[in-house]
Parts: C-alpha cells; sequence; structure tokens
C-alpha cells in the first residue's frame, strides 16, 4: 500500500472513529444525572415558568434522535452553544482561555520534552556513571510528586515568603483597568494584527513562570527515563558500532543514529502530550488560580455545565485523534524500515 492509500484509509478510519466518539460523548451526557434547568433555578437565573421556554430554547423538549443529529452537526461545524453557567457563547470562552493553556502547557511541554530527551541520551552514554544515577534518582522524585504539591511548594517559597513571582493570575491584576499599549497594531496583507509590547510580555512571563517551572519538573522525568531505556537497547546495535569503527563524532552517533532510530517510542509519547494540550493542566492551574482551559474544565464539572464538557471532551477526542494520525506518518518519516500498510 502506497502513502496516499494508507493517509486516505487512516482518514476514513479516523472519521469513522470521531462519529463513534461523539455518539459516546452524546449518550454519557444524556444519561448523567441532573437536571441543567434545576441547576439554573437554583441559581436564581430563571423567572418563574421560564424553565419550559429555556428547554424549548436548548432543544431537549424534541425527540433524542433529533437532538443527536443536530449534536452531531453542530459539533462537527465547531457550534458549540451556550454554557449553563455563563450563558456566554462556549467558542467565545474557550478563546480567551486558549492563549492562557496554549503558553503555559505549550511552554512547560516543549521545556520538559527537550530537556528529558538531552538528559536521557547523556544518561544512557554515561550508563552506571554518576550523571546516570543522580539523573535517574532526580527524575524519578519530581516524576512521582504530586504536582499540587510541588505547586504549593512554590508557592510558599517563590511567592508569600520571597515575594519573587506572584501567586496567581495570567497578568497583573492592574492590567483589567489599564492594559498596555501593543508595540504594533494594524493591519498586515488585510489581517489584523498586534504585536504585544515588552510590558506585556514581561508581565505575562512573570505570571507565567512558577506554573511553567512545575509542570516542567514534573513532566520532564518520564521523557527522560524513557529516551535512556531506548537508547540502552539502542546503542549496542551493530550499526552504531560500525559508525563509531568509521570514526564518526559521539555526537553524530548518539543523536544522528542512535536517538533516531530509538526515537519512535518517544514520537508516540510526545504525540499523546501535544493530543492533550487543550484539556491544560487541571490542577496546576486550580492551585496557582491560572485562567486556562484547565481551570475552566474543572469549574464546569463543578457547575454541571454540560454544554461546556460536552465541547471539551469532543476537542479532546479530536485532538488525539489527529496526533495518533500524525505520529504514524511521523514513523515512516523517521524509520525508513517502517512500512505504510
Amino acid at each position: 500500500m502506497g502513502l496516499r492509500a494508507y493517509i486516505l484509509k487512516r482518514t476514513i478510519n479516523s472519521f469513522i472513529l470521531l462519529i463513534f466518539v461523539l455518539t459516546i460523548n452524546f449518550a454519557i451526557f444524556t444519561l448523567m444525572p441532573g437536571n441543567p434547568i434545576e441547576t439554573l433555578a437554583a441559581s436564581g437565573r430563571l423567572r418563574p415558568g421560564q424553565g419550559q421556554q429555556v428547554l424549548e430554547l436548548w432543544g431537549f423538549s424534541e425527540p433524542i434522535h433529533v437532538r443527536y443529529a443536530k449534536y452531531v452537526v453542530n459539533m462537527l461545524t465547531w457550534n458549540f452553544g451556550y454554557s449553563f453557567h455563563s450563558q456566554s457563547p462556549i467558542t467565545y470562552e474557550m478563546t480567551g482561555r486558549l492563549q492562557n493553556t496554549l503558553l503555559l502547557v505549550g511552554t512547560s511541554s516543549i521545556l520538559a520534552i527537550v530537556i528529558g530527551v538531552l538528559l536521557g541520551v547523556v544518561a544512557a552514554y554515561k550508563r552506571g556513571g554518576i550523571f546516570d544515577s543522580a539523573s535517574v534518582v532526580i527524575s524519578l522524585i519530581t516524576y512521582s510528586l504530586p504536582s499540587f504539591w510541588m505547586g504549593m511548594l512554590a508557592l510558599m517559597f517563590f511567592s508569600f515568603n520571597l515575594h519573587w513571582f506572584p501567586s496567581q493570575g495570567s497578568v497583573p491584576a492592574d492590567w483589567a483597568t489599564h492594559w498596555p499599549e501593543p508595540a504594533f497594531q494594524g493591519s498586515v496583507l488585510g489581517t489584523q494584527i498586534a504585536i504585544p509590547s515588552l510590558t506585556e510580555i514581561a508581565g505575562r512571563i512573570h505570571h507565567l513562570f512558577l506554573p511553567m517551572m512545575v509542570l516542567t519538573l514534573f513532566a520532564y522525568g518520564g521523557y527522560l527515563l524513557l529516551t535512556r531505556a531506548t537508547m540502552l537497547e539502542t546503542l549496542s546495535e551493530d550499526y552504531v558500532i560500525t559508525a563509531r569503527a568509521k570514526g564518526l563524532s559521539e555526537r553524530t552517533v548518539l543523536f544522528k543514529h542512535a536517538l533516531k532510530n530509538a526515537s519512535l517510542p518517544i514520537i508516540t509519547n510526545v504525540a499523546l502530550t501535544f493530543a492533550f494540550l487543550l484539556t491544560g493542566a487541571i490542577i496546576t492551574e486550580q492551585v496557582f488560580t491560572y485562567p486556562g482551559l484547565g481551570q475552566w474544565i474543572w469549574g464546569s464539572i463543578a457547575y454541571a455545565d454540560y454544554p461546556v464538557m460536552q465541547a471539551i471532551f469532543y476537542i479532546i477526542a479530536l485532538c488525539v485523534i489527529i496526533a495518533n494520525f500524525a505520529a504514524d506518518l511521523a514513523y515512516g518519516l523517521v524509520d525508513p524500515r517502517v512500512k505504510y500498510g
């Protein structure tokens, strides 16, 4: 089977899987206990006699097959509706929190991958030495400690005791009334863009540092241990011995020959990491009161905000499907021994 045929087959299978996920997602929230009208009434947002109007507005009075068809169409067209709790468009709320989560989880994930892979390669090369033993022990400790506990320690030392970093938020509190002027704001090729100023960048980094540090320390150990294990198997292969016999530098042998052929499990792990990127770091965002998607998920569970949870779970599943699809294609690009079939 050629590459084009394989891509077509995987695309069809991925779409079928997506429909299956949508069906399960719909069934879970249809059978879930609780009444959204009672939730709204308890919050004081409904006037007497308004419950039936809300039921008709959200389609709860229609037959289940009609609701399912509308649900599938809405999810595929990214029409997520309105939040039960805030009664704001879900897409609007998601957009506002998305950039915070991408900054936090995306940056920490990239740092964890780079640090973990590099240290894993060095640890495998220096197997049995002091560096190997120390890096493995430290990575096991940080990988085993609860992220909320590390976050609380970081807040206690760096925020409450030393006062080096803020304890909550993604930007300074006074920006709510006076946001820094952008360095550039205008139209480029018909598209409106705004380049943040150095003041805005510095303010975001100041609030981002502590939760990013905690997530990086928590995640890098897994990549170090995985890279070390796969590299130890690869370094004893004949082609590595042959590369050294040719007089190639040790850096070339490690990264071009050994790591490239040991990278398939790492690619799978990286793909899954970025697949769950949009879920945010639920616990860490709660500890640092960071307004990202993770905190939004927590709030939607607390308020039984089913439309928000449906939209988030659908996006998570979609990201996982896309990430696995991309990982399957990357296998063949990294390792020519992998055949599409």
